[in-house]
């Protein structure tokens, strides 16, 4: 339970998940709250995007149980996942002749009745999604026509016409520019805020998981090792132990949060 007395909207039990024999994840608990941001970060390898896949039922574990709004998962249908958790993970591929708002309505499936025909409320969350990521001079657009951050804006759009009160992000940001960068984590707030969407997300940026996310989970070797308020993770010790960087913290004038500059390597 979390502290309000309600059911995580997700949760792992002695989870353990990995690739083969080889287990990237042993043993890991975790709660993430309804409404809540909440950043993974820590180095490459840690484990961020296996535990993404996992909470979406991407890899099956191989020990214990990821719950969604308190039910096991694994025991869930597959539709009625997908009308209550979407996820983007990275490098997500589709036919190259398919325009941008065909890619949008693959989002809508999982509400379409037995003819699989989308209705007017369908029609609605996909011009919302395509307006809402600035894709909409893009809609009859394939997709192999696209640059690499118009791609990604076009996958989160799909992600959004599925119309989930739970959504996960495996680095979207990845190919934007840094306005694009920051208009997408712009709008995840505006989700969270307006919508009370639960969000995770991974993300390789420490500076921008501590301006936009309530909660940062710090891994480390397939291990939670920092988990709290970005003020109280991102401090010069953890980056030390766990990045393997010296740094200066420093207070966002703008925000308040903590940034970060590195400025030497552990020796």
């Amino acid at each position: 339970m979390t502290s309000n007395g309600h059911a995580p909207a997700l949760s792992t039990a002695d989870l353990r998940v990995g690739y083969g024999e080889r287990a990237v994840i042993d043993g890991l608990g975790l709660a993430i709250a309804a409404g809540t941001i909440t950043a993974l970060v820590g180095p490459n390898g840690s484990g961020k995007s296996t535990l993404l896949k996992a909470l979406a039922r991407l890899l099956k574990p191989s020990g214990g149980l990821v719950y969604l709004d308190g039910k096991a998962i694994s025991r869930m249908p597959t539709t009625a996942i997908a009308r209550e958790l979407a996820i983007l993970p990275q490098g997500p591929s589709a036919p190259a002749s398919l325009t941008v708002r065909e890619l949008v309505e693959q989002g809508r499936f999982p509400h379409v009745g037995a003819l699989r025909m989308l209705r007017q409320q369908d029609h609605s969350a996909i011009t919302a999604a395509l307006e809402l990521t600035g894709m909409t001079e893009f809609a009859h657009r394939p997709i192999d026509g696209l640059s690499g951050g118009e791609r990604q804006r076009a996958w989160i759009a799909l992600t959004l016409a599925q119309d989930t009160p739970i959504l996960l992000l495996d680095e979207p940001t990845t190919f934007l520019d840094i306005g694009h960068q920051l208009e997408v984590l712009d709008l995840v707030t505006r989700l969270n805020r307006e919508r009370q969407m639960t969000i995770v997300l991974v993300l390789h940026d420490l500076n921008q998981a501590a301006r936009y996310a309530e909660r940062m989970v710090v891994l480390n070797k397939g291990q939670i090792v920092a988990d709290g308020p970005p003020a109280e993770v991102l401090v010069p010790a953890l980056l030390a132990a766990v990045f393997n960087v010296r740094a200066n913290i420093l207070s966002d004038p703008a925000t308040g949060t903590p940034v970060c500059i590195p400025y030497a390597t552990v020796s």
